[in-house]
């Protein structure tokens, strides 16, 4: 597939990943991605020590398929992950041969490309409730005290559709739904919950997000940020459509 237009469309977003590691306080000991590309039966965790890369993307160029990221995986870390689930009465497994998909070693390939950090993947529940996601983040907020960072993997904008064919409403839309967003992200942590857990009813949901599993990993992220506030530390416009990230406890 070949981007239209601008060679530097994703340069802001590279810089975004890139500045991740002078964010936090300190280099984690792990980091917890959660990716949009990965849905399973219950919260799944990758429990290899090594998982496989899967090149889960069509039409790109050659040296695509060809790209490695040879991070340790996080067994030990998976376990107590699924503990943390399974505490709180979720549903959580262990997957010793999920791979990583590209929603994992694309953007850590950018933020961590020395590979020096190991990693856990962790799936979506299928049926995508945002509720679900947003109580398995909280169950797992106690992972932050060790010092492991918590990364959600999506898109804040996710209509292929409009991205590709832009017209002045889908710009209006995308921008309605980034203020919301944004506006939500903010508010004191009950409020929070409240609203993610009903995030269908913002402005221009359904225009923005057709399907909602590009928006789940920042629910689990904001259910592990607990009492702490979130704000977009980038913000942007690819092909017309607002997007941003949104962290908790970052710098």
């Amino acid at each position: 597939m070949d981007w239209p237009g601008d060679p530097h469309l994703w340069d802001n977003m590279a810089n975004m990943l890139r500045s991740i590691p002078e964010r936090i306080p300190q280099p984690p000991k792990a980091i917890l991605l959660i990716s949009a590309h990965w849905e399973a039966p219950v919260f799944t965790f990758a429990g290899g020590k090594q998982p496989e890369l899967e090149y889960d993307y069509y039409g790109f160029p050659p040296h695509t398929y060809e790209l490695t990221y040879k991070a340790a995986g996080a067994p030990e870390l998976a376990l107590k992950a699924a503990g943390l689930l399974q505490d709180a009465g979720i549903d959580a497994a262990v997957d010793d041969t999920a791979p990583w998909d590209h929603g994992v070693f694309i953007p850590l390939k950018v933020a961590y490309p020395n590979e020096e950090v190991p990693v856990l993947a962790m799936s979506l529940k299928q049926g995508l409730d945002p509720a679900e996601h947003v109580a398995a983040g909280k169950a797992l907020q106690s992972l932050r005290d060790d010092n492991v960072l918590i990364i959600g993997s999506g898109l804040s904008y996710h209509n292929l559709r409009a991205f590709f064919a832009p017209s002045q409403s889908d710009m209006q839309a995308s921008k309605a739904f980034d203020d919301w967003l944004n506006d939500v992200a903010g508010q004191e942590e009950s409020s929070r919950t409240e609203s993610l857990s009903h995030w269908s009813t913002a402005p221009s949901a359904r225009q923005v997000h057709p399907r909602e599993e590009h928006l789940l990993p920042m629910m689990i992220v904001a259910g592990a940020g607990g009492e702490e506030p979130g704000n977009a530390f980038y913000k942007d416009e690819v092909f017309g459509k607002a997007v941003s990230a949104i962290g908790f406890g970052l710098g």
